[in-house]
């Protein structure tokens, strides 16, 4: 397609055709010039001090050209990765853990974590060199479990603080919930466990360091969401001027947040890659992935809540355990922190809520984001809470929803947690869920699964997602004389589709066709921001490219003007030309491009947000379940969702799609296991189980557009992750529908087979 592009049109996505044709450009693709290869020595056991590393047979071994541990990092002065979130523990004191270094320095606090590197000339050779060190630990105590670290004579995971909550926050009036509770008509009450996930990247982790002998400059060629994160972070982990660092990110295959920390691995790289003025490239394993890339989710909650006689609630309180792993870093305490506490008021009026979360450390993986983050955690709670109620009350689930929803003339909506809720029609979202899914009609289909001697249920899942980590966004918009005008934006694609969408708003915009349009993103030496995180790529950088197009038409219409000796208001813009009014006499922007110093034109803008897109829907889902053996069936599957202005519905209805599989994944699929010792009994995908094509049923979704945001000038609200979001809810909620005539309404996810099969038979 060559011509002028229309938001809101369902185009497919221009990224795909080199994919398709094997040209896509990810960092295993890649060879440098004389490039050697790290290998990391990891810890095979989950808690012990470091005593000695003896390296002294891996340095004999063939092609090897260095080794470092910890030790090494120290004399060079490397600082530990940076945590710099505001939170405090529960003694005033500022969140912390033990430092958390690119490899071990005194003590290893997870199975997996790195000890030492080795650096060859080929890969087998790094390996087999790694294998060849031996390390002498004093075993620790091991902490698993969130129950058992919070203890207080628990064996401490870092001496220098007294516990092992590393950052704890309280949210709410007490003293204001307590009374609400106490005259209330009905009280629900529910132990929840939200469950570790391992977010599975299509792509394993892959990063090359390149070094330049003259300057003495690292280029790190890596998959990540966030360049200049990485960028600004090896300039503090190394004290070195940040423009000593470039990032370079092409395609990346799959992130959703797994690829938005600073890894140790990629700290690691780059400073063997100084160290030896070397170019080095390192690749994670499967395995690796799975013991070392975050863990996501695990937190264990008492949640309670108060209504009146008419099903009002009153109020809501919840004390949580977060586990943070082994060491903090800053998503892994924002998360529960801030996130999940944004959404608990969901679609519903709270008039008060107390919310109590210490993150707690353990001898497990750190965690952070993945799909969803914090928001999953937040609603799950919240719609646990208000289903389990409509059944205690004997209130249509659906009914009670709609007694608590906020009223769309209540907008903006302050919620008890300080947030503003620009708009939204959280009542004509139900119906239309209701309606699609024939929600009238189950029991007739309840009938049929029975005469097949099947459970059948059904379960609702309302939600409200928050997007938008960071509410600006840096473009550059450049013309040049060759006829192409190229749009540089800090945000950064994973496979979402984001460069389409641009490529939308930039050409309805500037009315050129888009064969003259170009988007690049992913090189800090040619963008600047925040990446993509959070859902933030269109709701934040496509308003940003927006008001920055505005910006560079006016630049231009004001050198139009001066060539054209006319003045500005007498000038109109069409298709790429300015024109007097009334008149034929006019210049193109390449013509304008190829008079100017250069031969081009660059506007250069930071956009700010005036507020977050609040996203939000319902979903309903259905349900059988084999008796026999307790396998779980997702049958049927109604969306609806609040996405505001859609720039690109095709874009937008398969991220939903995805969203939805990841939700069901993490409803009935996916586990993580650890042992006492703190091994990982989940580490493969023989262990671990992902949600295929077939455990997927046709999706039916709709996207609602009747409300949109108010707080950018798209209307547009995030996508990326609602389906992760509204997904475990209704599914684990038609679950226990299907169960409840047995006897059970409650079951903790992972719902698997033998955990129903477990619960039907006791």
């Amino acid at each position: 397609m060559n011509g002028i592009l229309k938001v809101g049109e369902p185009l497919k996505r221009f990224e795909d055709e080199s994919l398709l044709r094997g040209e896509g450009q990810f960092v295993d693709n890649l060879d440098m010039q004389d490039q050697v290869f790290l290998h990391l020595h990891r810890s095979v056991i989950a808690h012990g001090r470091i005593q000695t590393i003896h390296v002294e047979k891996a340095r004999e071994m063939p092609g090897v050209i260095g080794i470092f541990s910890g030790k090494d990092l120290l004399e060079d002065k490397v600082r530990p990765v940076p945590v710099n979130m505001p939170f405090t523990r529960e003694d005033g004191s500022p969140a912390t853990s033990a430092p958390y270094f690119p490899l071990a320095t005194d003590a290893v606090r997870f199975a997996g974590q790195a000890v030492a590197m080795v650096i060859a000339e080929t890969a087998i050779q790094a390996e087999d060199a790694a294998e060849c060190i031996e390390v002498e630990y004093e075993e620790l105590p091991v902490l698993t479990s969130l129950a058992e670290a919070v203890k207080p004579d628990a064996p401490k995971i870092w001496n220098e603080i007294s516990d092992n909550v590393a950052a704890a926050k309280t949210l709410g009036n007490q003293e204001e919930v307590d009374a609400a509770f106490r005259r209330a008509h009905h009280i629900t009450k529910l132990e929840l466990v939200n469950p570790r996930l391992i977010g599975n990247p299509i792509e394993p982790r892959t990063s090359i360091c390149e070094y330049d002998p003259e300057s003495g400059r690292r280029t790190l060629h890596a998959g990540h969401q966030a360049p200049w994160r990485l960028k600004n972070g090896f300039a503090q982990m190394f004290q070195e001027d940040p423009e000593m660092f470039r990032i370079v990110v092409r395609d990346i295959g799959g992130g959703f947040g797994t690829k938005t920390p600073l890894y140790p691995e990629d700290a690691a790289l780059v400073y063997a890659s100084g160290k030896l003025k070397r170019n080095i490239r390192w690749r994670s394993s499967r395995s690796d992935e799975f013991h070392t890339t975050l863990h996501a989710r695990n937190q264990e909650t008492v949640a309670e809540m108060a209504f009146d006689q008419n099903g009002k609630i009153l109020a809501l309180r919840a004390e949580t355990l977060a586990n943070v792993g082994g060491y903090l870093i800053n998503p892994g305490m924002f998360i529960p922190l801030r996130l999940s506490p944004s959404v608990i008021s969901s679609m519903y009026h709270l008039p008060a809520v107390f919310l109590s979360t210490r993150c707690v450390m353990t001898n497990t993986a750190p965690l952070g984001a993945f799909r969803g983050a914090g928001r999953p955690e937040g609603i799950y709670l919240t719609e646990r809470l208000m289903d389990q109620a409509a059944r205690e009350m004997n209130i249509d689930p659906a009914e009670l929803r709609r007694r608590n929803m906020v009223k769309s003339e209540q907008m903006p909506y302050n919620t008890p947690m300080d947030e503003s809720i620009d708009s939204g029609k959280f009542e004509m979202v139900l119906d239309e869920a209701l309606n699609h899914s024939d929600w009238n009609g189950f029991r007739e289909r309840r009938e049929q699964s029975r005469k097949s001697g099947k459970l059948r249920g059904r379960g609702l899942g309302c939600y409200i997602e928050w997007t938008g980590s960071e509410l600006n966004e840096t473009v550059t918009i450049t013309a040049d004389s060759s006829g192409m005008i190229t749009l540089y934006s800090g945000t950064q694609p994973m496979g979402q589709g984001i460069a389409t969408s641009y490529l939308q708003i930039f050409s309805e915009q500037l009315q050129i066709p888009v064969n003259q349009l170009k988007v690049v993103q992913g090189d800090t030496d040619l963008v600047e921001g925040h990446g993509s995180v959070g859902s933030r790529s269109l709701f934040v950088g496509g308003n940003a490219i927006l008001r920055g197009i505005e910006d560079f038409l006016e630049e231009c219409k004001q050198l139009a003007a001066s060539e054209l000796e006319a003045s500005v208001e007498d000038l109109e813009y069409h298709q790429g030309d300015f024109q007097v009014k009334g008149t034929r006499v006019g210049i193109g922007i390449f013509d304008l491009c190829s008079r100017q110093s250069g031969n081009s034109i660059s506007v250069k803008r930071k956009k700010e947000l005036t507020g977050r897109s609040w996203p939000n829907g319902c979903h309903v889902a259905e349900v059988e379940i084999d008796a026999e053996t307790g396998e779980v069936r997702l049958d049927r599957y109604v969306s609806v969702d609040d996405v505001g202005n859609t720039v690109n519905p095709m874009i937008v209805h398969g991220q939903v799609q995805g969203g939805i599989a990841s939700g069901l994944g993490q409803a009935v699929l996916e586990r993580t296991e650890y042992d006492a010792s703190g091994q990982l009994l989940s580490g493969s995908y023989m262990d671990y189980a992902l949600p295929r094509a077939d455990d997927m049923p046709s999706l039916s979704g709709s996207l609602f557009e009747k409300a949109p945001c108010l707080t950018n000038p798209l209307g547009a609200k995030g996508t990326g992750e609602i389906g992760a979001v509204a997904g475990p809810p209704a599914i684990v909620h038609a679950v226990i529908d299907a169960l409840e005539e047995k006897g059970i309404t409650q079951v903790d996810m992972p719902l698997q087979p033998q955990k129903i099969w477990e619960c039907l038979n006791r």
